[in-house]
């Protein structure tokens, strides 16, 4: 009884001091007195202190830290050691997270069986399939291994049973919103077990050395799902980006403890499973023999790799009293704003009353302002039918009074141009160095980028007996 006593003594309570009535929390107005602001806190919570423990491991001066223990090693897979920073960290946790059906699943069987070898077993677990349904995906892109164990768990005591007889250096757990600890209550995937369950594994991946590649979902709006605590605990954070309608799949770094995030890894997802792509700029492109009006180049960089991607543009008369503006692959706000600069700073007034459609090549997604320029381009030329000079990219921000604004990374994109054999480009001013023979126009604004289309009129449509069209 006392000590019950002194712990309701000890917790942090209000007071009004108008009429002494007391509460367990602050309230704007005392409900015995009916006054205003009277109600105050008394007491202060008790101190708590922890005793010293046993160290487990002395503490060094960091010279004296061997480092060789957190040297990478390759995955087998060149672009996602390149996002990875040169491959995976013993001890590190790996979190890769992305839509359902975007290959996460088949990109990290791929990854356990080409990092599977007789000094390094892996282990692959999985929540969401059985063994059978994995080993058929297996034989399907060839990820058969001796080295490579498969078990079918969402019981975590069984997952950590699992890793004492294995003892893999690589563990893949798929996924960890399936798995459960029945000492924690509430349902798997629940903010407590997902909690749990990481932690576990992040302990045991640091007392074994061991990598372990968690796999995590995400909600409708893109967000990895479960509590945000579970990417601060990991090491690395990868998002498996891309439409499941194309080809193209995009691993980002969001956070990487062992290397930067400006790495971008390309992938091909196809019916034999899913291969890197160390070139992947021909995805983005349309090889054509004769230009067409409507589209433009440009050269976009996913992280610090420069891509060549198109950007197509078509305009028709609209039948609704609202013109319809569609887009696939560019943000529709920027594609809005290129169409009220070139109405008003490009004098083209083609455009309001008209279907506009506008979209990108191969399922790339360009985001950055440095596609401005080749938006506007590509819609112009659409408004008046006119094809741009062949071989020409454009490079630039454009902002609303048309001015084309500089952006990072302008030699890059130049010198990715130039080797994919483009020898004309439209950027803004003091692009530095430029490569040889390649012929490079320095605009300032909106209207001396217009003046790159041919001097040519819309073609007329037929005239009817009365002259009418």
């Amino acid at each position: 009884m006392a000590a019950r006593t002194k712990t309701t003594k000890d917790r942090p309570s209000y007071r009004c001091t108008e009429c002494g009535w007391q509460t367990a929390k602050w309230l704007g107005r005392c409900p015995e007195c009916q006054a205003w602001g009277t109600v105050e806190e008394y007491g202060a919570p008790a101190v708590r202190t922890t005793t010293p423990g046993r160290v487990t491991t002395s503490a060094l001066p960091i010279g004296q830290v061997d480092g060789r223990r957190a040297t990478a090693r390759s995955t087998g897979v060149p672009e996602l050691d390149r996002v990875l920073g040169g491959g995976l960290v013993p001890g590190a946790v790996v979190l890769v997270a992305g839509e359902p059906g975007v290959g996460k699943s088949t990109l990290l069987l791929d990854v356990a069986a080409k990092s599977a070898s007789d000094e390094h077993r892996t282990l692959y677990v999985t929540g969401e399939e059985s063994a059978s349904q994995v080993r058929l995906r297996a034989d399907r892109i060839g990820a058969i291994d001796d080295h490579l164990y498969l078990a079918a768990e969402t019981d975590l005591a069984a997952v950590l049973g699992h890793l004492d007889a294995v003892k893999p250096s690589l563990l893949i757990m798929d996924s960890v919103q399936t798995v459960a600890s029945p000492e924690i209550d509430g349902a798997p995937g629940g903010m407590a077990q997902v909690r749990e369950v990481a932690g576990a594994l992040i302990r045991a991946s640091k007392e074994r050395g061991m990598s372990t590649l968690l796999v995590g979902h995400v909600t409708k709006d893109g967000a990895i799902a479960g509590p945000r605590l579970l990417e601060h605990l990991v090491d690395v954070v990868l998002s498996f980006e891309g439409d499941r309608h194309a080809r193209l799949r995009l691993v980002r770094g969001v956070k990487n403890r062992y290397g930067t995030t400006d790495e971008v890894g390309c992938f091909e997802l196809h019916d034999e499973g899913i291969t890197g792509l160390a070139d992947p700029s021909g995805l983005f492109l349309t090889r054509r023999a004769e230009p067409v009006p409507g589209t433009c180049l440009t050269v976009t960089l996913e992280g610090r790799r420069p891509l060549v991607a198109e950007v197509q543009a078509l305009t028709v008369d609209s039948q609704i009293p609202s013109p319809r503006r569609t887009t696939s692959g560019l943000e529709t706000s920027r594609v809005s704003m290129m169409l009220a600069v070139l109405e008003q700073r490009g004098r083209i007034s083609a455009l309001g009353k008209r279907d506009i459609y506008s979209a990108t090549v191969g399922g790339v997604k360009l985001t950055e302002p440095a596609a401005d320029l080749a938006v506007a381009l590509a819609l112009a030329s659409a408004a008046s039918d006119t094809p741009l000079p062949k071989n020409l990219v454009a490079i630039g921000e454009v902002g609303l009074a048309g001015e084309v604004r500089r952006v990072t990374g302008v030699q890059r994109r130049l010198a990715e141009a130039h080797r994919l054999g483009f020898t004309h480009a439209l950027v803004p001013g003091d692009p530095g160095k430029i490569p040889p023979g390649m012929k490079v126009l320095e605009v300032a604004d909106i209207g001396d980028a217009l003046r790159v289309l041919p001097r040519s009129r819309r073609r007329e449509a037929p005239r009817d007996e009365e002259g009418r069209r």
